[in-house]
């Protein structure tokens, strides 16, 4: 466990060197190709720090805001896109920007159709924590559960801890800057589509990123060609199948094993579906569409049995799995080594 904070401790004082570099000196060229090729020796960079990081929970995040998050956010900065243009005040406001998956709430709320749960933050911040708790201790028993009854805890401790490390790396930006940031995750459990889950509920960092750099300049190459009605179509699959690339790319760093490609054939076949979806949605009317609490109930069915089918397989033939629960149990026991006793 020591060596693995080593690591990140290594890990992201890189990041901050190399992110301060962009605030001071690549911010200061033209957008364009000028500043695009003063960040490639940042993008190659942290596409390299994970490959450091051997421990499942450590290297997961951290390809997750640096690979991903931080590589796209400074490719809309190159092209004086926000968030990080223009420049914010302070490094630390562009450091925190960067490389933190954190977005400033917008004075408008969030056009999620669908009614919120009503319970305090702090109440469902907390019964997630035990929920997770109780995830991992049940994994002392899955010898006897059955194999899709494990694979559907798999999915339940996927949203979870993603939401929880999410919602973590966002407090110290919360209390330094005292804005209000969008939230990560909206009880996607509540879905009513593939169109609310993927776009409204689901990761919104990720679909925040994902608009300005594929979405849009897709539907802008393509809108002469198809016409306003229907160019959004093949930008939701090109969004997808982005998508699914840095999936892969996540998974290698969590496996360092070959991709197979399945999570990527997962993101394809939902924005496939997705598109469908909204196709269908042009051209029946309202009244005709089934009731939310049907398509809810077939849209998480939907992405249970393709997660289990295809995003789940790959981690759990390198044995990740196996992984991240012991990596849970190191770190219990070394907060009890610190622990007096």
């Amino acid at each position: 466990m020591e060596a693995e904070l080593e690591s990140i401790i290594k890990v992201w004082i890189s990041a901050i060197i190399s992110l301060s570099y962009c605030f001071y000196l690549s911010s200061k060229l033209p957008t364009g190709i000028s500043r695009l090729i003063s960040l490639v020796p940042v993008f190659i960079l942290f596409l390299y720090l994970p490959l450091s990081i051997s421990s499942a929970h450590l290297a997961g995040p951290t390809a997750f805001f640096l690979s991903w998050l931080a590589n796209f956010k400074l490719l809309l900065f190159a092209f004086d896109q926000p968030p990080l243009s223009p420049p914010p005040p302070t490094l630390f406001r562009f450091i925190s920007l960067a490389s933190l998956p954190i977005k400033p709430k917008r004075a408008t709320p969030s056009p999620s159709k669908s009614k919120p749960l009503h319970l305090p933050k702090s109440i469902l911040f907390t019964i997630k924590v035990l929920v997770l708790a109780l995830l991992y201790h049940s994994y002392n028993y899955k010898q006897f559960l059955h194999k899709n009854v494990v694979l559907l805890l798999y999915c339940v401790h996927t949203y979870i801890e993603l939401e929880l490390t999410l919602a973590l790396a966002a407090v110290p930006a919360r209390a330094i800057f005292g804005f209000e940031l969008e939230p990560q995750f909206n009880e996607p459990y509540l879905a009513s589509s593939l169109q609310d889950f993927w776009g409204h509920r689901w990761n919104l960092m990720v679909t925040s990123i994902l608009r300005p750099t594929v979405y849009y300049p897709i539907r802008r190459i393509l809108a002469r060609v198809l016409g306003p009605v229907w160019v959004s179509l093949p930008a939701i699959v090109t969004v997808f199948v982005v998508s699914g690339l840095m999936h892969e790319l996540i998974y290698y760093y969590l496996t360092r094993v070959a991709p197979t490609w399945e999570v990527t054939w997962f993101f394809i076949l939902h924005g496939v579906a997705l598109a469908v979806e909204v196709a269908v949605k042009k051209v029946v009317p309202g009244k005709l569409r089934l009731h939310p609490a049907v398509s809810g109930a077939l849209t998480l069915g939907f992405v249970a049995v393709t997660a289990f089918w295809l995003f789940f397989p790959q981690l759990l033939r390198n044995g990740v799995d196996e992984r991240v629960i012991g990596d849970y149990s190191k770190l219990v026991d070394f907060l009890k080594g610190w622990l007096p006793s």
